[in-house]
């Protein structure tokens, strides 16, 4: 697997550059991804998904399907493509360093 160097940190990526382990992630990784994704700014929205992505994650050992993100957030599907161009499965989730989920393309 291929290593990323960003703000003093080496991380193994995936070949489509999700983190190794979500043990690895830590602020350095966001913001590498952030860049990565075409965001300036991350606002309070971002970290809201994020901070749910993980929480879901560390209980159920995989991502949250759309609709669950959506309703625990508060934010429509719509605006979640807004935060994060890529969408909730390629960009949030590889920033809130979770796997790739399934049928995530």
């Amino acid at each position: 697997m291929p290593n990323v160097d960003f703000g003093g940190k080496t991380f193994t990526i995936d070949e489509d550059g999700f983190i190794d382990t979500f043990e690895s992630w830590c602020p350095e990784w966001v913001q590498h991804v952030k860049k990565e994704e075409g965001i300036d700014e991350l606002s309070e929205e971002h970290w809201k998904v994020i901070d749910v992505l993980q929480d879901y994650y560390k209980k159920n050992g995989i991502a949250p399907m759309v609709r669950v993100l959506s309703k625990v957030t508060g934010f429509k599907l719509k605006h979640i493509y807004e935060l994060f161009p890529s969408g909730p499965g390629k960009g949030a989730c590889k920033m809130a360093g979770l796997p790739k989920p399934t049928g995530c393309v």
